[in-house]
């Protein structure tokens, strides 16, 4: 681990005196080898506290969609080694960060739950080899905030340089063609004082053209991130309000088409973007938050601290039981540490500071990156007078339809100030579970879907 953080930092130290440090050629085949195929490091902790990367199926037979994906994981039975929580936090905050240190000060009966740590996550072979492609074909733009080309896909930079290269691995992790949540709940926690959830009934679509499997030169690709459909059921006030979102690799902010029912038209929202607070959140819920990162990096100076040992919500399949009560999941300050797992994992460390002459509510934000999956597991956001604002963490799986590749687009996000926190893009106890596609042939896999016109035509029937 110590020659890995040593080359982040003499590689950010070049960077910072204008030089360019590129990997070597070579580098390619320490992946699979010392490294995981993606990056990582291979081999696990002295103290066994961490274990050797294994390539292992870590599902059991029978599983199909519609069954629960928890039931059907080969470690299901693992024993919970301790727990912590308030009494005796100090024991264990040299691998907590600042802001999971801060929940157990801030929240009564907060409880982490420790379990082994098991290092399963995998990707399929074409993802491999293009992550070994990329060690010497991947580019950043010179304004360093936006990924220049790359194979896809696969992780453009599986020894990252700087840290705006680490969360291009980040936003460009294997997750299959499209992501469908037929059914979410987004919500916030009650005020304190009150027991009323805002609870959002909600639906999701989500399309990265760069995904298909094969080798894919993004620079022969539309400049595309990813599309989004979302819309909402419930409540009545939200209802039928819908938005088609498009996010490009090279263009600060989103495009944005919003449906107002009541209105009975599509109005692009050029703004709806970056800190934009999302409609019906009471200012909870800005536009960048989901998944942990979403959209441009242009606002932020990304630096590449080095890693870290972290415990972290890891094979936290609770999250995803969307066969549960909903009310046994989210409880009224925190999510029940029964369907949270945690586990010690190495993290990489990466620090966001708003640029000077452009402004965000949060001056800075610290983000704790997987080393074996490129999957943001745990975040934190500092305000304007650079005092801890919020903490969120996402829920990492391993995905059958991907092929054992783990994916975390579940969010838990904790507001200090306020005493509320945001549970989003799951599925826990709505009845239906998150479908991924890896293959073509759904007919919203399409660019045309996410149009002002689809969605009018979709909104007004």
């Amino acid at each position: 681990m110590k020659g890995i953080i040593k080359i982040a930092a003499i590689a950010v130290a070049l960077s910072q005196i204008g030089l360019v440090y590129g990997a070597n050629p070579q580098d390619a085949e320490r992946l699979g080898t010392d490294l995981t195929p993606l990056g990582g490091e291979k081999g696990g902790a002295k103290d066994g506290s961490i274990g050797a990367w294994a390539a292992e199926n870590p599902f059991l037979p029978g599983w199909s969609y519609g069954k629960f994906r928890g039931d059907y994981w080969k470690y299901k039975d693992d024993k919970k080694l301790f727990s912590i929580d308030a009494t005796n936090v100090s024991k264990y905050s040299d691998k907590l960060s600042p802001g999971q240190a801060e929940l157990f000060k801030d929240i009564k009966g907060y409880r982490m739950d420790v379990y082994p740590s098991r290092r399963t996550c995998q990707v399929p072979d074409f993802v491999k080899e293009n992550t070994k492609k990329n060690v010497t074909t991947a580019k950043m733009a010179s304004d360093g905030w936006y990924l220049k080309d790359a194979i896809l896909p696969g992780v453009p930079f599986p020894i990252p340089a700087t840290g705006a290269e680490a969360m291009t691995n980040a936003k460009f992790r294997y997750q299959g063609l499209g992501v469908d949540w037929p059914k979410t709940w987004s919500t916030v926690s009650p005020r304190k004082g009150s027991s009323e959830f805002i609870k959002v009934e909600a639906f999701m679509f989500s399309y990265t053209p760069w995904g298909k499997k094969g080798a894919n030169a993004l620079s022969s690709m539309p400049p595309i991130e990813f599309y989004a459909n979302f819309g909402y059921n419930a409540p009545i006030a939200l209802a039928g309000q819908a938005l088609n979102m498009t996010v490009r690799i090279n263009e600060p902010g989103s495009e944005v088409f919003y449906y107002f029912p009541g209105q009975r038209r599509v109005r692009r929202m050029p703004t709806y973007a970056y800190d934009a607070p999302q409609i019906g959140f009471e200012n909870q819920y800005t536009m960048d938050e989901p998944t942990m990162f979403w959209g441009a990096m242009d606002r932020f100076d990304w630096k590449l601290v080095g890693k870290k040992d972290l415990y972290v919500p890891y094979n936290s399949f609770g999250a995803y039981k969307f066969n549960a009560k909903f009310e046994d999941i989210a409880q009224q300050d925190f999510l029940n540490p029964e369907y949270r797992r945690y586990e010690l994992h190495r993290v990489w460390v990466v620090e966001a500071t708003v640029k000077s002459g452009t402004r965000h509510v949060a001056s800075k934000r610290t983000y704790y990156l997987d080393e074996d999956t490129w999957n943001i597991v745990a975040a934190e956001d500092y305000d304007n007078q650079g005092k801890l604002w919020k903490v969120r963490e996402s829920y990492v799986i391993p995905v059958a339809e991907l092929g054992g590749a783990c994916h975390s687009p579940v969010l838990m996000q904790y507001n200090l100030a306020d005493g509320r926190y945001v549970f989003d893009m799951h599925a826990a106890g709505t009845g239906s579970d998150i479908r991924w596609i890896a293959e073509p042939g759904d007919p919203r896999l399409n660019p045309s879907y996410f149009s002002s016109d689809s969605l009018r035509s979709r909104s007004e029937r």
